[in-house]
């Protein structure tokens, strides 16, 4: 059997730029594929931080001007090796040379520009992939110009797999763009095809022209079936519902490795949890927690928004805090949530940590000193940081929504089966109930090492998640 080659066409990925979960997913799924006998190289903007960290080590595989509608644009086309795995970087300063993600109009423009790039790009690599996979909207257009405009040329025999990472994100833009920029034709800005609600939609285009769609968990896979989750999208999704697959996503089991972790003062292993509990030590004088260490310790990093359940936090966050307990929370966001944790802050300053902005170092502190990780989410197509958690033997407390509802077993005191807590209503006091619970079974130091030990041995590495996409990919040829 040949050697499956892949391309994995994604708007940002560890280690060269980092917004949120997708660049970890882009970062990890290659190395996965590659270990697994896979041809599977990736193809990114050239971003400010990618100039900055691995200029010099870039090689220019090809320069050369491209049309995006009237415009005709430039293009350059670099290359670099890192652990195995061959990216493929495009180069244009005007999209990519100061921010990843623009915002509004200016966004929807530059990862059009960046969907024709790759398509313009392909002859030159030097590599002729059976399949590109895109991921989310912002290369989601790249299936319908294969299968519209690209019929009759070598890039139009590239079979196309879309992973919706988030659903809520669609890339929304008008006819007009649609006309100016893509080149999209009127008989395709219908209902039928890229069409709704009154705009054209670059998430629609990738659903209904990839060959195969997937989303980041099983659970997810069902839920945006359902118009609560499905964001419009859910009519579509169910008429390819054959053609859909929840794969769950991995972590870096490497990057996370509570043995072998750089950013921790003591290491330590599922069968000695000794260092677990001196970095839970380190962490609170770090953030200069005064309280003692034997009190349980509840740690978020997360976005701050609507969406990670942070209104369920604020509505019982003080009832939870007179009692022995202490809390730690890395993220930054919406005003309304940051000026909250401000003021829970100033007002428990002995039991509380909150650290508006992001480190990774912090965050990896986090994961290894809290006892348990809070993710009361809205909705989560999958969420890493509960298996994050579970890697360092911090047991999740979570909303059991899609991938959360796949990686999470809620403890259960008589079988004693579990890997940590779960609630089911997007409910303050349901969370809160949850919480306690937790904290009942804490006091029980026996049987909590033992469930400490069940997290640590979850299976959330990509090996999983990487031999699933094989079996995939295969399908299309």
């Amino acid at each position: 059997m040949s050697k499956l080659k892949v391309l994995i066409a994604g708007a940002e990925a560890t280690p060269f730029a980092k917004t949120g979960g997708l660049a970890d997913v882009i970062g990890a799924l290659p190395r996965a594929l590659c270990a697994q006998g896979i041809d599977a190289r990736v193809i990114l903007p050239k971003h400010k931080t990618v100039k900055e960290k691995y200029g010099d080590r870039l090689r220019v595989l090809a320069t050369m001007n491209i049309q995006l509608g009237w415009r005709t644009l430039y293009l350059g086309i670099e290359t670099m090796e890192l652990e195995g795995v061959t990216y493929y970087f495009i180069d244009n300063e005007y999209y990519f040379g100061w921010c990843i993600y623009k915002g509004g109009e200016a966004e929807a423009e530059q990862y059009a520009y960046f969907c024709r790039a790759v398509l313009e790009a392909l002859p030159f690599l030097g590599f002729e992939p059976d399949i590109i996979h895109v991921n989310d909207w912002h290369t989601a257009m790249i299936p319908f110009l294969i299968r519209t405009q690209y019929q009759g040329r070598p890039q139009g025999n590239v079979k196309t797999v879309l992973t919706i990472h988030n659903l809520q994100y669609q890339g929304q833009i008008s006819f007009d763009f649609a006309k100016d920029i893509l080149g999209v034709e009127d008989k395709y800005l219908t209902p039928e095809y890229v069409e709704a609600y009154g705009s054209a939609n670059m998430m629609k285009a990738g659903i209904v022209f990839a060959d195969k769609i997937t989303t980041v968990s099983p659970s997810y896979a069902q839920e945006i079936l359902d118009p609560y989750y499905g964001r419009g999208m859910e009519g579509i999704l169910r008429a390819r519902s054959s053609d859909l697959v929840g794969i769950l996503n991995g972590i870096d089991t490497k990057e996370f490795d509570p043995e072998h972790d750089a950013h921790l003062k003591y290491r330590y292993a599922p069968n000695d949890l000794g260092g677990k509990y001196h970095d839970k030590e380190e962490l609170m004088r770090e953030l200069d927690i005064k309280v003692r260490p034997s009190m349980p310790l509840i740690g978020m990093v997360t976005r701050m928004t609507e969406q990670k359940g942070l209104d369920l936090v604020r509505a019982v966050l003080e009832e939870l805090l007179y009692e022995n307990v202490a809390f730690v929370l890395l993220g930054s966001g919406e005003e309304q949530y940051e000026s909250f944790f401000r003021y829970i802050a100033d007002k428990y300053p002995d039991k509380t940590a909150v650290c508006l902005g992001y480190s990774d170092p912090l965050a990896h502190r986090i994961y290894a000193g809290s006892d348990f990780f809070l993710m009361p989410s809205m909705f989560e197509p999958c969420g890493i940081s509960q298996m994050i958690a579970q890697r360092y033997g911090t047991l999740p407390i979570v909303r059991e929504t899609g991938g959360l509802r796949d990686t999470v077993i809620p403890y259960n005191i008589y079988t004693r089966e579990g890997n940590g807590f779960s609630f089911t209503n997007y409910n303050a006091h349901d969370m809160l109930n949850t919480i306690w619970f937790a904290l009942n079974v804490y006091q029980d130091k026996a049987n909590l090492a033992e469930l400490i030990r069940k997290a640590m041995a979850a299976d959330n590495s990509f090996d999983r998640s990487a031999a699933e996409y094989i079996a995939l990919y295969r399908m299309l040829l």
